[in-house]
């Protein structure tokens, strides 16, 4: 067995197990797994680790910075051309019109100067990117993240703008439990006439199903631990 067939193997028998427990949690909670969509936190992994999750069947990827998908993405997408890339980390301003034309789905939107930007990069590309809003969940100071109070006015501003929201994102606070930030995230999406969620990761994935995810960002637990 070669190098590169063992890697494949190890990334299916990952990917596999992630699925698995996705669906689990799913029919504990009377959802269908395939409304569930699993995104492959790609960030500070190179080529030659993302290639065998895409050969086991893995087409949605994020990363956290517009530069270093920039690199490795376009190479990757040659081969394989059904890939979605999503953007979940901090967005900058002036990356606005790079990040519209490489990303298929933005979910770091925090703030009326971000959306600004994207309103003008989409709107010079034609190219109209699904966006999820960052909630700062648990207000901290260090977190990205639009304030829970201020949420329902950058919504309005959005689809002023025409900059399709289609849903909420949060990271809860570290070691704590995430349940209770999850729920009110997925209460501020009913409040708000929003139908994604995208929140839950390696440690907390399976309670963020449970509590109404749709997208859950998983890094560690299909491509092991970070160095």
């Amino acid at each position: 067995m070669t190098t590169a067939s063992i890697h494949i193997e190890d990334a299916a028998r990952r990917l596999a197990d992630v699925r698995d427990r996705i669906a689990k949690s799913a029919q504990v909670a009377g959802r269908d797994p395939q409304a569930i969509t699993l995104i492959a936190i790609s960030k500070t992994h190179g080529a030659e680790a993302i290639r065998p999750l895409i050969e086991a069947g893995q087409r949605h990827f994020g990363e956290n910075k517009v530069q270093e998908a920039q690199a490795k993405w376009p190479m990757l997408r040659e081969r394989t051309p059904d890939c979605t890339l999503h953007l979940v980390g901090q967005l900058q301003s002036n990356k606005a019109k790079e990040a519209v034309e490489l990303f298929d789905v933005i979910h770091s939107l925090d703030r009326p100067s971000l959306l600004t930007a994207l309103a003008k990069a989409m709107d010079a590309t034609g190219k109209r990117v699904p966006c999820f809003l960052q909630v700062n969940i648990g207000a901290e100071e260090q977190k990205g993240g639009c304030p829970i109070a201020d949420t329902p006015a950058l919504l309005t501003e959005a689809r002023r703008a025409d900059v399709p929201v289609i849903g909420l994102m949060c990271v809860p606070p570290a070691d704590v439990e995430a349940a209770p930030y999850f729920a009110l995230l997925a209460k501020m999406a009913r409040d708000n006439g929003l139908d994604e969620l995208s929140m839950g990761m390696s440690g907390d994935f399976e309670t963020a199903i449970m509590l109404g995810a749709t997208y859950v960002r998983v890094g560690s637990a299909l491509f092991g631990a970070r160095e």
